[in-house]
């Protein structure tokens, strides 16, 4: 996809399916991730493509689109003082979710890359957030993406990562119910845990919840199955695959997630 900048309107560009099941958490199944099967790996290094021996015939430099031509960010768009201030210094990678709107379960994935001090945009893809849409106040079983500025520390999943830098737990008891609708049963063979409620370093099935299980937990970046969650953010697989590949612990990546209205305010 070519490198494109998110203005003030993020459109949604899928529309939300009707969900046939309620479900309790998007990772509420999970509740272990130490039982048998498991491996836990740290961070694997980028593999770098050889470069090729004949270098391709010159062709003519596309003209550049609006939003190529807006270049050198020095915060990430859409989103006000309040929850700007969260981002960590030392965060250099920073994944923008872009909620349609408040009770809307669209929303647009956004990777911003830092480099000096201005941020570009890496790559964006539709996503899914919670089927009632978000809230800054989340609670269990409120079917509301919670929102807000959460780092990125651990990830996991039924299939294997190769490449993935975050450290990553693989484990067949992230596998989801079979009662639920077959659409669903592959959301979390991959998942990078959202540091909501949830101890850091952990796998990201982990059911600890330091504040209270009433607030909530196990919220993950996921496999979409074409709506809306229960609270989680749900991407394609390829996505998932690049988020894996791409995000790295020692560039301290941080999701900046919530519906538009939301993230402007702060």
């Amino acid at each position: 996809m070519v490198r494109m900048r998110i203005s003030g309107t993020v459109r949604s560009v899928i529309a939300a399916l009707a969900c046939g099941v309620a479900l309790t958490s998007c990772g509420g199944v999970a509740s272990g991730g130490s039982d048998g099967g498991t491996e836990r790996s740290g961070p694997s290094p980028r593999t770098t493509p050889a470069t090729p021996n004949t270098e391709p015939t010159p062709k003519p430099t596309p003209k550049p689109t609006p939003e190529q031509r807006t270049t050198d960010l020095t915060r990430i768009p859409d989103v006000g003082d309040r929850l700007h201030q969260r981002i960590p210094d030392r965060s250099r990678q920073v994944l923008a979710v872009y909620g349609e709107g408040e009770n809307s379960a669209d929303a647009t994935a956004v990777l911003y890359t830092k480099h000096g001090s201005t941020w570009d945009l890496t790559r964006s893809w539709p996503a899914h957030n919670g089927k009632k849409g978000w809230t800054p106040d989340h609670r269990e079983d409120d079917n509301r993406s919670p929102v807000g500025v959460f780092t990125l520390t651990d990830a996991g999943g039924v299939l294997d990562a190769p490449g993935a830098r975050l450290p990553y737990t693989r484990s067949p008891a992230f596998a989801a119910p079979r009662s639920w609708p077959k659409t669903h049963w592959y959301d979390f063979d991959l998942v990078i845990a959202i540091d909501y409620n949830r101890v850091k370093g952990t796998p990201p099935n982990d059911p600890t919840r330091p504040e209270g299980q009433s607030k909530g937990g196990s919220i993950w970046l996921h496999l979409d199955h074409g709506s809306g969650t229960s609270g989680c953010v749900s991407l394609a697989k390829p996505a998932m695959e690049y988020l894996l590949r791409t995000l790295d612990p020692g560039q301290h990546p941080v999701v900046v997630m919530g519906d538009k209205a939301h993230l402007r305010k702060g």
